[in-house]
């Protein structure tokens, strides 16, 4: 009988298809981070161990976490995992109002308001701006693709809520990946939101003594409408029908303590009268911004209220010439003290968390905290602030904003310091879809690190005997390795033959290649990645069915 020899990379598929018995659609939600320090955060840190994800949750986490057999393996040699990102302050995926035309002079005054594009004509007896019942869940727009810039920093989840107006509507707690907006929101409505402005088009309020007053009114008026349709309710008769008003029925969960408030303030004048107006009517107050929080830490203590705290800092536009005024000594006073509020308010025991706060480049996030730690803010609690601390503003800390074993895999995987400037974001798990960021390029044209660029290339040329670690029937082989500066060439030596590679390359995180197998009628890439540390080798090889590590040592 004629023998037939397969094929190193056709034995790759058969040994893989093996070992994992459910189809290759369902280890698609499969993965098993290997080998790499895990930053819980709800406990203490695991120096080498592993996160498991099945269909969106975390399996299992821990240095004796078992590997599923029809799991995909991510080698997390070199690696740490984090719980994603929070932005605790956004307005991602609500689109921006179309604004309302104004009225030429001359042009008679038409009797109805052309509407905004994305907003339905209303039924308030309130303007526009001062409508509570606005709905960020409504207005949200689905779709993966605005959110990859976000990701790409490592921000799985976010509050968002529109911008406009004095109240500004009713915001939700989201995951930044999903085909539908019920595939993203992971709690809507959180709290009404309100920032201290006034209404455009010369409508009542035009002053912020004017937005105060009217914030005031409103609040009375919510209290008194939901007493009268109460007593209503109870006995009808006799009684005027109170008027069905949703503005001021919006208020009501509020006003009851049912639902928080966040009000969008700075100075220190608009956080005081926001403590004040949450004081006289018992409200569930959360500030937002809070660049001079740290003046009233202590009574933000007293009164139990969280802070998402902006590190959008303040600094200078542009060089001053020699012949500028210099700058006021509040605005200077205020780019020192800025990034040591976060510091202050843990001192003072203030729950706060990190929110992006509108900046230009969504890259400074973790820059800026990083400020805040070289202001004195712990490590430990700067990463609090992006994870676990906003999961338990928002209610959402049995879900997310930790590594637990049943909660959502929202998980970033980092290769450095995540505060460093050199880390990479190698891997993001969004509701257990892994993503795989590209690296931006630097403004001065240079390439971000961790991309190929002459001189950087790590050193992986040579020899290496391996063994591929496939369940129940292990290989063993050579690689041999030529390296001329980022291109990788060589091939696979085993007792099931000789493969060689194709699209080499090498990084400064690492090498990859390629080998194409003709299986089945068809033909599959198999993926080889790995990294060199010493004589050591490892990574993975990956098929369109799973991943298999493999390690080994370089010879002579």
């Amino acid at each position: 009988m004629k023998k037939f020899i397969l094929r190193f990379s056709v034995a790759i598929f058969a040994f893989v298809i093996l070992s994992l018995s459910v189809s290759a659609q369902s280890r698609t939600d499969v993965f098993a981070i290997t080998n790499a320090r895990i930053v819980p955060v709800a406990g203490p840190n695991i120096a080498r161990g592993t996160v498991v994800i099945r269909s969106g949750l975390i399996e299992a986490v821990g240095e004796n976490a078992k590997v599923p057999a029809d799991a995909r393996i991510i080698d997390g040699t070199g690696l740490v995992v984090y719980p994603g990102f929070f932005d605790a302050y956004t307005n991602l995926g609500i689109p921006a109002p179309t604004p309302t035309p104004q009225r030429i002079q001359g042009q008679p005054q038409t009797q109805t308001q052309p509407q905004t594009q994305n907003q339905p004509p209303s039924n308030s007896n309130y303007p526009d701006g001062l409508r509570a019942e606005e709905s960020a869940a409504e207005k949200l727009k689905a779709g993966e693709a605005q959110f990859e810039t976000n990701r790409n920093v490592g921000f799985t989840t976010a509050l968002t809520v529109s911008k406009d107006g004095i109240f500004n509507g009713q915001s939700a707690v989201v995951n930044l990946a999903g085909d539908s907006v019920s595939a993203m929101i992971i709690r809507a409505p959180f709290a009404e939101h309100i920032t201290f402005t006034t209404l455009r088009g010369g409508q009542y309020p035009t002053s912020l003594l004017g937005t105060f007053s009217a914030l005031r009114q409103m609040f009375l008026d919510a209290q008194r409408l939901q007493t009268i349709q109460k007593m209503y309710e109870k006995d009808p008769r006799g009684l005027k029908r109170p008027e069905d008003d949703k503005s001021l029925q919006a208020l009501f969960s509020i006003l009851n303590g049912e639902m928080p408030v966040v009000f969008n303030a700075n100075k220190e004048i608009e956080i005081i009268r926001a403590l004040d107006l949450a004081r006289e009517f018992n409200l569930k107050a959360i500030i937002a911004g809070g660049q001079e929080a740290w003046k009233v830490a202590g009574r933000l203590k007293a009164q139990n209220v969280p802070v998402l705290l902006s590190l959008d800092f303040p600094k200078r536009t542009a060089s001053a010439s020699a012949e500028a005024d210099p700058e006021p000594i509040e605005l200077l006073r205020l780019r020192a003290e800025t990034p040591k509020t976060a510091t202050k308010l843990a001192q003072a025991g203030v729950k706060f968390a990190f929110q992006s706060g509108g900046m230009k480049n969504i890259t400074d996030f973790l820059t800026n905290a990083n400020e805040a730690v070289k202001n004195g803010l712990n490590k430990t609690d700067a990463i609090r602030a992006m994870t676990l601390s906003p999961a338990e503003i928002f209610g959402v800390e049995n879900r997310l904003g930790s590594i637990e074993k049943g909660k959502i895999a929202n998980l970033v995987v980092v290769k450095g310091d995540v505060f460093d400037k050199s880390k990479v974001i190698t891997q993001v798990f969004v509701d257990g879809k892994l993503f795989e960021p590209k690296a931006p390029p630097k403004p001065d044209g240079k390439t971000p690190t961790g991309t190929t660029q002459p001189g950087t290339a790590a050193i992986v040329g040579g020899n290496y005997s391996i063994n591929v670690e496939i369940p129940g029937q292990p290989i063993q082989g050579t690689l041999n390795l030529t390296q001329q500066n980022e291109n990788l060439t060589g091939t696979f030596q085993s007792q099931l033959g000789n493969v060689p590679i194709k699209d080499g390359r090498v990084t400064a995180e690492g090498f990859s290649f390629t080998v194409t197998v003709d299986f089945g009628g068809s033909e599959y890439d198999v993926l080889v990645k790995g990294t060199v540390s010493g004589n050591q080798i490892s990574g993975t090889f990956t098929s369109p069915q799973g991943a298999v590590p493999f390690s080994g040592t370089k010879t002579p």
